[in-house]
């Protein structure tokens, strides 16, 4: 795997996934577990943010301690699959903004397609987390990176729950610089670019449609 690709290996990671693979998981349990991993991902993801020292007063001292500047934290999940990571990622970020970015895979062509852009102002300055649940051929991920780009984001770093090796593969290529973050990269793509063996369509059961 490239340098700038981390497979989180966590036991909470690997016991929740067992309930997510499930396909006799509700919704509701889907969409909690989802939350409660993307946490987890946000943790390792965020370890390097740049940090400000500042003077505070504790109940005994004076002291300095080290915040992380909030405003500049752009959470941007890919429509519509991505929102069901926003909350868990806020959970740890509750002072971060949030853009969002539509994008869509054609179902014959499997190639990506975009309807909605939407993200903070001044993004060179910003540091932006994009989520989405799978990472399977990597077209909307990169896709999405492409126009962050284009708008003058320089700092990315993307997370998803499960990821492809041909997407981790796609990805590192079109993007070396982003740093991507799984909690496990699976077997292959079948012949419909669905991820084996997965978890069907992440976004068909965070919201119970097909």
């Amino acid at each position: 795997m490239p340098a700038n690709f981390h497979t989180i290996d966590h036991p909470l990671i690997k016991h929740k996934l067992v309930y997510i693979r499930d396909k006799g998981t509700s919704s509701k349990i889907f969409r909690e577990l989802v939350r409660e991993i993307s946490a987890i991902l946000a943790y390792e993801a965020t370890k390097n943010l740049p940090t400000k020292s500042v003077k505070i007063t504790t109940p005994l001292t004076k002291t300095t301690g080290h915040k992380i500047d909030m405003e500049k934290i752009v959470i941007v999940p890919v429509l519509r699959a991505g929102l069901g990571m926003t909350e868990g990622v806020l959970s740890l970020l509750p002072g971060a903004k949030v853009g969002h970015i539509g994008m869509e895979r054609d179902h014959d062509t499997f190639l990506p397609t975009d309807y909605y852009f939407k993200i903070p102002s001044r993004p060179k300055d910003k540091s932006f987390l994009v989520l989405d649940p799978m990472l399977a051929t990597g077209g909307t991920v990169i896709d999405t990176i492409h126009r962050l780009k284009d708008s003058g984001a320089l700092d990315i770093r993307f997370l998803c729950l499960i990821a492809s090796p041909e997407g981790v593969k796609a990805l590192n290529e079109a993007h070396p610089d982003v740093i991507i973050f799984t909690g496990v990269v699976d077997e292959k793509l079948n012949s419909k670019k669905y991820i084996v063996p997965g978890l069907g369509d992440a976004g068909d059961r965070l919201f119970g449609t097909e």
